[in-house]
Parts: C-alpha cells; structure tokens; sequence
C-alpha cells in the first residue's frame, strides 16, 4: 500500500508533495482509497462533503468505531502526515482479520478531504462541514489562488457540491473515532514508539493586507515611497519576537505580492499568519500584539493594514475516559500537540482520541518528514490493539 501511494502528486525537483483538494493527485489518491476498500469486501461511500469511506458492518447499525485520516498534502510536503493514518488503518483491520478478531460494532476507514487547507486557506475543511463548523455558504465563498471557488472545484472534480453541509446523521452513528498520525515533533524520539494525544493547542490562520502604492523601484524617491513590504517585513520580525516571549508560536509562511514586478514598488502585500498557543487568552493576545505592531509601522509607512481572521480551532481536550483507557491500554505516554487534525474537528460532537507513531527527526510539511518502518509497524499494532478492544467487545 506505501509503495503504491508514494509517486501520486510527488514533485521531480523538491521530492515533495503536491497533492491539493480537487486537484489530479487527490483524484489518484481517492482512487487508491476506493480499491482499497474493494479489494478487501468493504462498502464503500462517499458522504455530502466528498469525504470517503469503507465501512465493515452496517453503517447504519450505530456506535461504529471509525478510524482513518486524510491523504492531502502542504506545499512539498512529506509522506507521513495523513498517508500514514489511512494505510495503517486498512493495514491494521488486515491485521484483526488475521486474528480473527470477532466485530461486534461496526468499523469504518475514512480519508477526510481537504485537512491541510492548501489550496482554499481553511484547514480540515472536510470534516469542518461534516461536524457544521465551516458552514455551507462559507464554503461556497473559499477561492484558491487562481479564483476558483471550492463548489466549482469540486463539479469539475465529477462531485456535486449543493449537498454540502453539517452530516449530523452520520455522525450520531459514531461512538469512537481515533486518528493514528506521525509525531510532529521530537517527544517520542527517545521514549516510546507510540503516543496517545491529550490536547491540541487552539490555533489559527489570519491575513494581513498591507495596502501600499505602486511605484518605480528606480525612480521614487526613498522618503516618497508608502512599500508594503517594509512594512510586512517588520511585522514577520514583530511575529518572531512576541511570539517568543509569550512561550507561543507565530509563523509567516505564505505571502502574495502585487503587482510582483522586481523593479516595481509593490501596492499590496498579503501574508498569512499562523499561530499556536498553549491557550486561548495567550493566543489572543499574540495576535493583538501582532496587528498592533503592524499597525505601528504602517502608520510610519504609509501603509493601511487590514486583518482577517480566515480560521480557528479552539483548545481541544480530547475524551478523557478514552484517552485513559488507550493509554494504559497501550501502555504508552500521552503528550499534546501544536498541530490541527480532523480529530481535533470531530472532538466536539464524538469522542476522539489520536496515537503518534515515532518521528527520530521531529521534522513534518516537509520532503525530510519521516519514520522508521519498525515504528510504522508498531503503530499499526498499537491500532489494531485499540480497534480491538473499542469494536470487537
């Protein structure tokens, strides 16, 4: 199954992957899923907001156990993130089929579309509207890069977009969900092979529009000048200072420039925010500090700058009795994490929980993401164990 996945949306020169919502490689992939599913007898669906998924039992019985992740990508991203919660779930019913493992609830496999958010700037998108927290009229007005709104990407995709919206239905027939994930970070790296995750950090994504005036690089004096850019260049520092003192995280990665000419003045400056907290009061007043600075400077710019919140996810706690009982269950230690999940979606209308396999560099969204074999394996037992325990009782 890793073998078969690993050359879809995989980019020549960065070694990365480039496999966006809608696009051809998520096509390849989704066929991927669906063989999946039929190769090993399951029924397979796909629900109003074009997540798919393979059911063992009848998914209308209720209190199913469901278990997957997604198989989108960041820009040049690695491997792990997603892919590997998708093929260790099929690998791990493999794996209770070989026990003969007796269901006595049903079980589903799901890839969520759209978790990364690279191509509409709103991560998890596919479980945001299942669970009705990206509601459908939002959705409708995400545009990519090129101006291409979600619902037209995804009819050119062979999806119909008018059914999409809050799935409470299909969601009151859930009694667990557990994502498997690689660490993002470096905890495990000299402890266990395996984690069970106890919350996720609230986190965000906001624009910044810096309004400038276009001007000749060559030509405009330095005192008549109103660049943008001075002023968004300040603001990345202002993000990495604060950031730092707060015990935070605060982070520019994406950033678009008009009208993008090397020997022009730019009018406008956009950059993307994302930002991390321990807690939602520290994580309010990052971002406060952080429009306050760029405000400051581009009033010494003459610069307007605007500010977007475009997503947010609150702390989550995941399911406490759940958690404690994978924990010891597995005997492995529990650690929060930085970083969104649809986990992180579903936990405020199901009980979730997540597992962390191994990752000896702590690098993640990157080509040099990775994890050991021996690891992978041990989390497709660790997956198994708790499949086990949570549908075959």
């Amino acid at each position: 199954m890793w073998a078969e996945l690993l050359p879809v949306g995989r980019s020549a020169s960065s070694g990365g992957y480039r496999r966006f919502a809608w696009n051809s490689a998520d096509a390849e992939c989704r066929a991927w899923f669906e063989q999946q599913a039929r190769d090993r007898g399951l029924t397979y669906e796909l629900d109003r907001n074009g997540n798919q998924w393979a059911w063992l039992g009848d998914p209308n019985a209720g209190g199913a156990v469901v278990t997957g992740s997604h198989l989108d990508s960041v820009p040049d991203g690695g491997a792990f993130d997603g892919p590997l919660g998708v093929v260790s779930s099929f690998a791990a019913l493999d794996e209770l089929r070989s026990r003969g493992a007796g269901f006595t609830r049903p079980l589903a496999i799901v890839n969520f579309g759209d978790e990364e958010g690279a191509r509409f700037g709103v991560a998890c998108i596919g479980s945001r509207l299942s669970a009705g927290v990206l509601g459908r009229e939002a959705a409708y007005e995400l545009r990519d890069a090129d101006g291409v709104r979600l619902p037209d990407a995804m009819e050119r995709a062979g999806y119909d977009p008018t059914a999409i919206g809050a799935d409470e239905d299909r969601l009151a027939r859930i009694g667990a969900f557990v994502e498997l994930h690689v660490e993002q970070g470096r905890y495990l790296a000299e402890n266990r092979p395996v984690g069970v995750a106890s919350a996720i950090w609230p986190h965000g994504r906001w624009r910044f529009d810096f309004h400038g005036e276009a001007n000749h690089a060559g030509t405009t004096r330095i005192e008549d000048r109103r660049d943008p850019m001075l002023t968004y260049a300040n603001t990345v520092l202002a993000a990495r200072k604060k950031a730092k003192l707060a015990g935070a995280l605060a982070t520019f990665g994406k950033v678009a420039v008009e009208p993008n000419g090397t020997n022009a003045i730019a009018s406008l400056v956009r950059g993307w925010l994302d930002s991390r907290a321990a807690d939602e009061p520290t994580l309010t007043a990052l971002v406060a500090e952080i429009e306050q600075a760029a405000a400051e400077r581009g009033e010494r710019d003459g610069v307007r700058v605007e500010l977007t919140r475009e997503s947010y996810t609150p702390v989550v706690d995941f399911d406490g009795p759940l958690r404690d009982r994978l924990a010891k269950l597995l005997d492995a230690p529990v650690l929060p994490t930085g970083a969104g999940h649809d986990a992180g979606i579903l936990a405020s209308v199901i009980p979730t929980a997540m597992l962390f396999v191994r990752n000896p560099s702590g690098v993640s969204h990157s080509p040099a993401e990775y994890a050991e074999e021996a690891d992978c394996l041990a989390g497709v037992t660790a997956l198994a164990d708790v499949l086990e325990d949570l549908a075959c009782q």
